[in-house]
């Protein structure tokens, strides 16, 4: 029997009377205060001074919660903006490129365009579309050609000077054989010297000068342009300077930016006129004088 009185629980019913007792404050609290009436109001505010105050410290961890909450939703906001910031630096970046690719564009243009050349050389401008460039043969590819009057031979030129010559035209491209292929042999003038040579491409970016007459009268920096001699090119056309190699030969810094060939003139060259009789250029021979008649003296016998 002490068995059984031991092991009797006494928690069920003290859980449940503790509940009544709960439920029994917490909805004469819940009348309480839904009462109309002066009395109990004026109870009400004197229950709120008397005891709210004194539970502050109470409100301490649901303050510190509320400002973490609150923390932790700026931090969101912040990292949304830090990501939409990202977004939009990436696209001026982008826009940046561009902007710097169209201003290199644009510069090479306006250099062509204030390229000085003969009056007399009309010119039709091209864009790059392939560099077919390789260990045995330098090369580029223009979208223009024959249905815009590109003939074989023509000269080409960037916006800082000579490039090559057209080497094979299709309807609407041309293919362009740079100074630095291997096949690519250019008379050329060396100023001030008035000397005469050859350019002789080599697959590098520096041409060999061959055919000096007096190589020692050149000096690094002297300004090369083309000849003409032969018809090939117009004379005048700025091909670059005369540079040292590391073979101590004699060669040419181009002038044009074999880097960035974006943009090509292809110069219409004529023919040179020939002269098919002197013309008044040449005058006749002098014609021989006529013999002056000797008079003779004849006498009559008288």
């Amino acid at each position: 029997m002490a068995r059984d009185r031991d092991d009797i629980d006494y928690a069920g019913p003290v859980r449940r009377i503790l509940i009544a007792v709960l439920v029994l404050v917490l909805g004469a609290t819940f009348l309480l205060w839904r009462i109309d009436s002066p009395r109990v109001e004026r109870f009400r505010a004197a229950f709120i001074d008397r005891f709210v105050p004194t539970f502050d410290w109470a409100m301490v961890p649901v303050t510190k919660v509320m400002n973490m909450a609150e923390g932790f939703q700026s931090y969101t906001r912040i990292y949304e903006q830090n990501q939409e910031l990202r977004r939009e630096l990436q696209q001026m970046k982008a826009w940046k490129e561009a902007a710097v690719q169209l201003e290199q564009q644009n510069a090479k243009l306006l250099a062509q365009n204030s390229v000085r050349l003969d009056p007399k050389l009309t010119s039709v401008s091209g864009v790059v579309l392939a560099d077919s460039g390789s260990p045995f043969r330098q090369s580029v590819l223009l979208n223009v050609g024959g249905r815009d009057g590109i003939v074989d031979g023509w000269a080409t030129m960037d916006g800082l000077g000579l490039v090559g010559r057209i080497s094979g035209v299709g309807r609407s491209t041309s293919r362009v054989v740079l100074l630095t292929d291997t096949s690519s042999r250019v008379p050329v003038t060396i100023q001030p010297s008035g000397q005469r040579a050859i350019l002789a491409g080599d697959n590098s970016s520096l041409p060999l000068l061959d055919f000096l007459e007096s190589p020692e009268q050149l000096r690094p920096g002297d300004r090369v342009i083309s000849s003409g001699d032969g018809g090939l090119f117009p004379a005048g056309l700025l091909v670059g300077q005369v540079a040292q190699g590391s073979d101590r030969r004699l060669r040419v810094r181009l002038a044009a930016d074999y880097q960035r060939l974006d943009f090509l003139r292809v110069l219409r060259s004529h023919p040179a006129e020939q002269l098919r009789d002197a013309g008044p250029l040449i005058p006749p021979p002098p014609e021989p004088a006529p013999e002056a008649a000797t008079p003779t003296r004849g006498g009559s016998d008288d």
